[in-house]
């Protein structure tokens, strides 16, 4: 079973499925130390693992495992991050939801508005019951999110993660189907 990436609006943004053209804007993304620095993987460091990203896109939605959608502002059409469900399980009616947005969106609300919109529709179209999402719990901000979100934090990952050599922990948070509040949109 394919699962395409759907196209989404929402009153500032434009969400919709990866093209080639967007391999320039994700290498700037995530070559950035300091929009990677939460990360669980170092900054990309050449142009070919943006196209392996995009083809990883591509197999996820062919496999209907997961759904990742390029994020652009509707005011001028940017490029300023993206959002996706991966780990998608029928069975368990669940998935995991990531999101990374470039440094220059950051306070304005965009992940919010984006992963609702994403969640609004996962939760429309895959019927779920639970999703999942980790932070680095140095990343406040995305908890912050999170938690907007409706997600309860239910517990850490303790050194979970080591990326050039840094050893992190990772908050674990869960949204259930019944928690879920389809009207908050910030």
């Amino acid at each position: 079973m394919t699962l395409p990436a759907p196209e989404l609006h929402t009153a500032r943004l434009r969400l919709r499925p990866f093209t080639d053209t967007d391999a320039a804007p994700l290498y700037a993304l995530h070559s950035s130390t300091h929009v990677m620095r939460y990360w669980d993987s170092p900054p990309w460091t050449e142009e070919a693992i943006a196209q392996r990203f995009l083809a990883n896109c591509r197999t996820i939605e062919e496999e209907g495992t997961g759904a990742r959608v390029a994020v652009d502002r509707a005011s001028d059409g940017a490029f300023i991050g993206w959002c996706g469900l991966t780990g998608w399980n029928p069975d368990f009616r669940s998935a995991s939801l990531g999101y990374i947005f470039d440094a220059d969106a950051w306070g304005h609300g965009y992940a919010t508005e984006t992963a609702h919109a994403v969640l609004g529709w996962a939760f429309d179209t895959l019927d779920l019951n639970r999703v999942q999402a980790e932070t680095d719990t140095r990343n406040v901000a995305s908890a912050r999110v999170l938690e907007k979100l409706g997600f309860v934090r239910e517990g850490t990952l303790r050194e979970d993660c080591v990326v050039n050599g840094d050893v992190s922990d990772s908050w674990v948070f869960g949204l259930l189907r019944r928690d879920w509040r389809p009207q908050d949109g910030r």
